[in-house]
Formats: structure tokens, C-alpha cells, sequence
């Protein structure tokens, strides 16, 4: 059963920059809505052929209230509304489910998934309470406070994944030796002028000034990541002390935004950038596994949207993660028999970093130009979120 079709090329993403960097002092939802407007114009896509749209984002902004209408709005879909969703990690692949459903349910012909988040800076929240002594209220620092302490589970996203790591018997050996791979996957997308990432970035990337008035700078690609000296990943003590997660086996928090159509087989093809390829959706998956162990539940949210697909993971060709830890994709391989070395080709948060609420949505993109070059497949993208829970998608490349 297909859900929804996705056009080949009607998709982009930033490039992904380390918190406090040139991103750090944009407004996310604006960016996103600047980008957006410029990419579906070099894409030729007008904004009026949208009916639906979905934003997905975990950090608030000045004036967020508004989501989706305002974005749509700012990049030139007035006519469009529609929900925004903040799931944590799994945010893109419950937007991309939310518009899949809607297209598939009759309700709208073509949507506009569009995700955004800013790491750096997050917002300090003040909650008043007038009748508390000395009528003093309660305040978080929206970013560094959750990733810090889960207030259901008690502890701090890396504690679950020492929990995983423990279980399982992770040895610290195997998430350097892992870690080491994933960048050398990453370094195959820096190839030939970065030619992978140019098949959905648009680079160098233009930054816009605060106001959103004129361009000030250019990237020319990822910004942030640590070059990997195995030496100096070897030598790294566990953040944890008794532990065996490193620095290096951990992504890193990050800004930017990815965009991303969904619609009708018909409409898919008349917006594809090679009308012969066709990218299908086949099924999602939600989990939660047990309490403080996030790292452990893409297993059973894959397992889910294998399931609606009807296949099985041995005729999966592809699979992307979103990897906060090195350890999701070692339990994830025992778990499943996937092997290790055809999961995350060309990169993964793990290295690229994880602003959030975009991180799987250009795992997703990044997913669908990997089959597009094997010639066509079936993928799987999956990855964990706050809570202890996760997110899966299956998809299917023809025709290339």
C-alpha cells in the first residue's frame, strides 16, 4: 500500500551549523520560510500549488504562535494553513506522516512539509504564579534544561544512552570503532565539490541579515564538524564518569531547516525533477520503549513501519538513523541483523549535527537520493526521540 508520493527533487535542506554559529541569531521560522520561498523558485515550484501544509518545530520563536499560517504566508502560500507539530526528535517524520495522511485521505492534493529549528540561543521561560510566596513563578531554559533532565524518566538524555550501552553489552571499542566509519560515510558526500549534498542544497548557501534584508554571508557547506583523528576519539574519556559514551560517539547541537513536498502519484509526477522516478511512501512507525532507554526505540518503531509496509527488513536496501548515540545504530544492527556498514551512507546527525526538528527530515532527503543513485529501493529512515520514544518511515524509489 502506498500512503503518498513524494516528487523527486521537491525537497532541500540547509546546511546544518554547529550551535552558536552563523545561524545562531536568526529567527528559525522566518529562515525557514526565506529558504523555502527561494527554493521552490530554483526548483520552479509556485507556492500556489499548495493546499496543505505541515510545519514542524521543537524550539519556540518570537511570535510562533502564528506556525504554519505565518510561514506559508511569508513564503508566498497565503492561502494556505495547517498544524504545527513539535514531537522532539521525531518531529519531521510526524510532519511528514501528518501531510501523508491528509494527501492520502482525500483532504488535500499537495503539501508543503516545512521544518525548522534554532539550538542556539533558546528561549528562557518565566511561568507566573501569582499565589506561590512571595508570588514568584517557576522558569527553564527551554534547550539546556530538557536536554539535561527528562522530567518523567528523572535523567539526562546521554544516562539513557549509558542505560542501552550496559544491556546490551556495548563496549566502548565498538562505538569508536563505529563512530570512526560514520564520519569516513560522511567524507563520501564531500566528494567531487560536495556532489552529494548539491543534489538537494543549494550551495554555497546564502545567509541573510536579522532582518531578513539583504545577504551578508555564504556557506559553503556543513559548518562545525569535528575532523575524526582516531587517535584523539581513542583518547576521549566517557562524558559519564563509569561510562563509555564519548564526545565523539554523541552528535552536537545544531541550527538550520528542511523543506520537503508531499502529494498524489499524478501530482508527483507532474512536480518531479525527473518525472520517471517515483518516490513512494509505504508506512510509519511510533514507539516507546522502556523508561530511560531511548537509544532501544527505532527497534520496535521500525519494526512497526515495516509492518504497514508488509515487508521485511531483509528487503531493505537502505537505512538512515538520526543517532543522537553511536549506540542506536549498534543495537539497532544486533536487534535487526541489519548490517552496519549499509546503514547512514553519505552521513547522519551523528556527524552533521541535530538541530531537532529538521535533523529527519534531511535524513529522509539524504535517504532518497542514496536509492536514486543504487538505481532505485526501499528505505527505511528511523530514529529516537525525547521521551523514549521513536519514529520510522518506509519509502520506495522506482523508475530511475
Amino acid at each position: 500500500m502506498t500512503i503518498a508520493y513524494i516528487p523527486y527533487g521537491a525537497y532541500w535542506s540547509t546546511p546544518f551549523v554547529r550551535w552558536q554559529g552563523a545561524l545562531a541569531e536568526l529567527h528559525s521560522l522566518r529562515l525557514a520560510a526565506w529558504v523555502a520561498e527561494r527554493a521552490l523558485a530554483k526548483r520552479e515550484l509556485s507556492p500556489e500549488i499548495f493546499d496543505f501544509g505541515v510545519l514542524g518545530m521543537t524550539v519556540p520563536q518570537q511570535g510562533c504562535f502564528y506556525g504554519l499560517p505565518w510561514a506559508m504566508g511569508a513564503l508566498g502560500a497565503a492561502q494556505v494553513g495547517g498544524p504545527t507539530v513539535m514531537q522532539a526528535c521525531a518531529t519531521s517524520a510526524r510532519s511528514v506522516q501528518v501531510a501523508a495522511q491528509e494527501v492520502a485521505g482525500g483532504l488535500a492534493e499537495c503539501a508543503l512539509v516545512l521544518t525548522c529549528d534554532r539550538v542556539s540561543n533558546g528561549p528562557h521561560i518565566y511561568y507566573p504564579a501569582p499565589s506561590a510566596p512571595g508570588g514568584t513563578g517557576a522558569s527553564e531554559n527551554w534547550v539546556l534544561d530538557n536536554f539535561a533532565r527528562d522530567p518523567f524518566a528523572g535523567v539526562a538524555m546521554i544516562a539513557t544512552a549509558e542505560n542501552v550501552a550496559r544491556k546490551h553489552g556495548v563496549t566502548r571499542e565498538a562505538q569508536d570503532d563505529l563512530t570512526l566509519a560514520r564520519y569516513a560515510q560522511y567524507d563520501a558526500a564531500l566528494a567531487e565539490d560536495r556532489a552529494f549534498h548539491r543534489r538537494f542544497m543549494d550551495l554555497p548557501f546564502a545567509v541573510p541579515d536579522p532582518r531578513f534584508g539583504k545577504v551578508v554571508a555564504s556557506l559553503e557547506g556543513d559548518i562545525g564538524i569535528q575532523p575524526s583523528d582516531p587517535d584523539k576519539v581513542r583518547a576521549l574519556k566517557p562524558v559519564v564518569e563509569g561510562g563509555s559514551v564519548t564526545f565523539a560517539g554523541q552528535t552536537h547541537p545544531a541550527d538550520g531547516n528542511a523543506g520537503l513536498v508531499v502529494t498524489t502519484r499524478e501530482r508527483a509526477r507532474e512536480l518531479a525533477r525527473a518525472p520517471g522516478i517515483e518516490v513512494a511512501i509505504l508506512g510509519f512507525g511510533t514507539a516507546r520503549t522502556a523508561i530511560a532507554h531511548m537509544p532501544e526505540a527505532p527497534v520496535p518503531a521500525s519494526a512497526r513501519a515495516l509492518a504497514q509496509a508488509g515487508l521485511g527488513i531483509g528487503q531493505i536496501d537502505a537505512v538512515k538513523s538520526h543517532n543522537p548515540f553511536i549506540v542506536n545504530d549498534l543495537v539497532f544492527a544486533r536487534e535487526t541483523g541489519f548490517p552496519l556498514a549499509a546503514m547512514n551512507n553519505y552521513g547522519c546527525s551523528l556527524v552533521w549535527g541535530h538541530p531537532q526538528g529538521p535533523t529527519g527530515l534531511r535524513a529522509l532527503i539524504e535517504l532518497i537520493e542514496e536509492l536514486a543513485i543504487r538505481g532505485g529501493g526501499r528505505g527505511l529512515f528511523q530514529g529516537c526521540a525525547a521521551g523514549d520514544t521513536a519514529m520510522a518511515v518506509v519509502i520506495e524509489v522506482t523508475g530511475c
